[in-house]
């Protein structure tokens, strides 16, 4: 009897297992195969799936398309070749079981025939998407968004983790080579857009807490830090150029997550069944509620949410047309403490409130005129806006205006260009970007204490940015590309224009190594509220309005290096002079170090400079056997010239940074199809540079008084940053679920925002504050 149960169990547990492995999910793969210049769709490609076992395979149709069945879950390599198309590899290709992977492959054409030579494959994750990017540039992936710690699926913090990049947990500014984080420019499908981060240039221009772009729905995107192609104009020290993705126009799939910071909603799928069109949409609202033990005490009240889409709608004959949009709101505040027994900084005597929105929507078009022609064109508007009041109490009842922001401003940009592919050897895209400037400006603040507001901008009006722009690609040899170009603007709110030369080479040395240097002229226009500045002693005359272009010259020089088939290294020297920088008449200030001073009203003269040089290393082991790092180092140095041309440190010149990202994932349970990951940074950077305080003067006036003509001589401690994130993917049959830790500032390094004076003790003290964010999550894709 006891032989019969044991024979009915081994018999029972068989059945079981067999039955779960026949259970074990499978997914499609799908993509397009086009060429890289030309845009058009390249049939009888072959795709291979290179570590799956069986071998998985597929050849592309006449369109180009290709769908590879029953792709076992997990990370793949997929090489993608054709006959007189140089082959290229994906790295990393995650297949997971509740939604399909859809791959878009460009293939570069070769311009030389050669017998019996091995050609080594292109690889994606060591090249931008951008072809015309000589130097500087990265591939922005999502993937990497969502692993990376300290990432928070955000492409901003993603960036911090790149050599040469330095940002605060509070702010989330982001300064390259040692720049403000003002003079970097977003792009949204080819078009410049308005900072698209939550809580944006509150506490400095070009920051903000957290971006409003989802990994749910981002497209892999460039991210670019000096000597930029020609199509970048109005940009000083870097670009995000960011690409939504198209929805699945095969089946519906969802995505809904909750955690302790909010909700995230997505959804994609077809119009209609066997259709070529698709939505894709998220959707998160965020409360910080349940973190408010955690945070600084002037977080109360705070709440964002954000909206981001794209409607796909190929057609036969006509190309291509999506709509898309980006869109956030915001509210923050603190009220004011009725109890003057508790006031001790002037924040306790103050109401503030403030809302925030920002807005992005446009129609794009591309169509292919031929097998060597395409067009590509947009129609876009943006709004965004700041209302921030802040009341002041004079009594323990009696509240009065202190400061009152009014901004909003409109954008409506019409951009297109024409990218021809003469031969394989040529490539050019030429183009124009006008847009219209309309806004409504108003600025008020109590000078002196207690008295009423005075008017520092109050204007209404509409101006236009003029550009256009030619970049040529040309392989001169097997071994040597040329890409060289010109961008030219023109604001005609005061006539000003520069014309920019771009131009950069690379050399590769056999297939594993290349150099490659590149120079660029390029500028960035001032905030608009700056050039409507009321001289309010006399006359109210706009003194600011002839204000020129910010400019700056890049010169980099770099070497690349592939170390094995999966360790990438990279070295980059840069130097940058900037001038025509605002600044103020025998005074250290200069809009280099400028913060978020909504009320400046000083005259300002394009007479500053600044100059920055450094050298930035990387060694990144992309991810395989399970594991990946990557170690970078950044050594540089940032100096400006102010109004008295004295040269000093810059507010971002930290001299040194370094990170060090290391991440492990494991394949767990029936048959390996759960994913355990766990992903760890830490960095070190020097400290920023600040004024030191005028104690005499603070006391006597009872507020902070910054020693100018020593300006910028102090600096901060240096500070470890570390981040964590953990996770647990289980996946199912049609369906994952994940669960996760992801951990902001584990080391609860303080941010540093100057000095506040202390009404009780009639002292100056230094205002810092933690931003630690511990975040628990549950995500199910269906």
């Amino acid at each position: 009897m006891k032989r019969n149960r044991f024979n009915l169990m081994v018999l029972l547990l068989f059945t079981y297992s067999m039955y779960s492995i026949a259970q074990l999910s499978t997914q499609i793969v799908r993509g397009t195969v086009i060429d890289n210049s030309s845009n058009f769709p390249l049939p009888y490609a072959t795709i291979v799936i290179l570590n799956s076992n069986p071998l998985k395979s597929a050849t592309a149709d006449e369109s180009g398309n290709f769908t590879i069945q029953s792709v076992p879950l997990g990370r793949f390599d997929i090489k993608v070749s054709m006959v007189g198309y140089e082959p290229f590899i994906i790295r990393e290709m995650v297949v997971s079981a509740a939604k399909e992977t859809f791959l878009a492959v460009n293939l570069k054409e070769s311009s030389t025939m050669l017998k019996d030579v091995v050609v080594r494959p292109n690889v994606n994750k060591e090249q931008p998407l951008n072809q015309m990017s000589s130097v500087s540039a990265r591939m922005l992936s999502v993937d990497e968004a969502t692993r990376y710690a300290g990432g928070f699926d955000d492409p901003a913090r993603l960036a911090s983790s790149f050599a040469g990049v330095a940002s605060n947990n509070g702010d989330n500014g982001i300064s390259v080579r040692g720049n403000h984080p003002k003079f970097l420019q977003w792009k949204m499908e080819g078009v410049e857009i308005p900072s698209p981060n939550h809580f944006a240039d509150l506490s400095t221009f070009g920051g903000g807490a957290l971006t409003a772009m989802s990994s749910q729905l981002l497209a892999n995107s460039d991210f670019l830090t000096g000597a930029f192609p020609a199509e970048y104009g109005n940009a000083l020290s870097g670009v995000f150029d960011i690409f939504m993705r198209n929805g699945n126009n095969k089946k519906m799939e969802n995505t809904f997550q909750v955690g302790i910071i909010g909700i995230d909603a997505a959804s994609e799928g077809p119009f209609r069944k066997n259709g070529k069109s698709s939505y894709l949409f998220n959707y998160r609202y965020s409360t910080l509620g349940l973190l408010m033990p955690l945070m600084p005490k002037t977080t109360d009240g705070i709440t964002y949410q954000d909206l981001s889409f794209k409607l796909n709608f190929p057609t036969k004959k006509a190309g291509i047309f999506s709509i898309w949009g980006i869109g956030l709101i915001d509210h923050s505040g603190a009220a004011e403490k009725t109890d003057s027994t508790k006031w001790f900084y002037d924040s306790d005597k103050e109401n503030q409130d403030a809302n925030q929105f920002m807005a992005a929507s446009g129609v794009t078009h591309k169509y292919l005129i031929n097998n060597k022609m395409y067009l590509k064109t947009n129609l876009v508007a943006s709004v965004n806006g700041v209302n921030f009041n802040i009341e002041r109490l004079i009594d323990t009842i009696t509240l009065t205006p202190y400061s009152q922001i009014n901004n909003k401003s409109w954008n409506f940009v019409l951009s297109s260009f024409i990218n021809t592919k003469y031969n394989a050897r040529h490539t050019n895209k030429t183009g124009f970007v006008l847009t219209g400037l309309m806004y409504d400006v108003l600025l008020q603040k109590s000078l002196v204490q207690y008295t009423p507001l005075q008017t520092l901008v109050d204007e209404n009006g509409f101006s236009s940015l003029i550009s256009g722009y030619t970049n040529s690609s040309i392989e001169i040899s097997r071994n040597l590309l040329l890409n060289i170009g010109i961008n030219s603007q023109l604001f005609t709110l005061n006539n000003n224009y520069t014309v920019e030369p771009r131009i950069g080479l690379k050399w590769k040395v056999g297939d594993l190594q290349s150099f490659s240097f590149a120079y660029g002229l390029h500028s960035r226009l001032e905030r608009i509220n700056y050039y409507y500045t009321k001289d309010i002693t006399h006359n109210n005359n706009l003194y600011n309005k002839n204000l020129d272009f910010s400019k700056a010259h890049h010169l980099v020089m770099s070497y690349d290096r592939n170390i094995g088939e999966h360790i990438h290294f990279k070295a980059e020297t840069y130097y940058q002079m900037l001038y025509n920088i605002p600044a103020v008449a025998d005074s250290s200030f200069s809009f280099i170090n400028l913060q978020a001073d909504w009320f400046f009203n000083h005259q300002l003269q394009n007479t500053g400079k600044g100059q920055n040089y450094g050298l930035d290393l990387s060694l990144e082991k992309y991810l395989s056997n399970g594991y990946y790092y990557m170690l970078n180092s950044s050594l540089f140095n940032s100096k400006y010239k102010g109004g008295d041309n004295v040269w000093r440190n810059t507010r971002y010149n930290r001299k040194y940074l370094i990170n060090f990202l290391i991440g492990k994932e494991w394949q767990v349970g029936a048959g390996r199809q759960n994913v355990l990951s766990a992903n760890l940074r830490i960095s070190y950077q020097g400290g920023d540079w600040y004024s030191p305080v005028n104690i005499t003067q603070s006391i006597l006036k009872k507020s902070v008084v910054y020693d100018e003509t020593n300006a910028f001589s102090k600096q901060l401690s240096p500070s470890v940053l570390a981040h964590f994130t953990m996770s647990y993917k289980v996946n199912k049959k049609n369906k994952a679920q994940e669960f996760a830790l992801k951990m902001l500032n584990i080391t609860q390094q303080k941010d540093f925002y100057g000095y506040k004076y202390n009404y009780k003790s009639k002292s100056i003290e230094e205002n810092s504050k933690v931003i630690f964010i511990p975040n628990i999550s549950y995500k199910i894709e269906f």
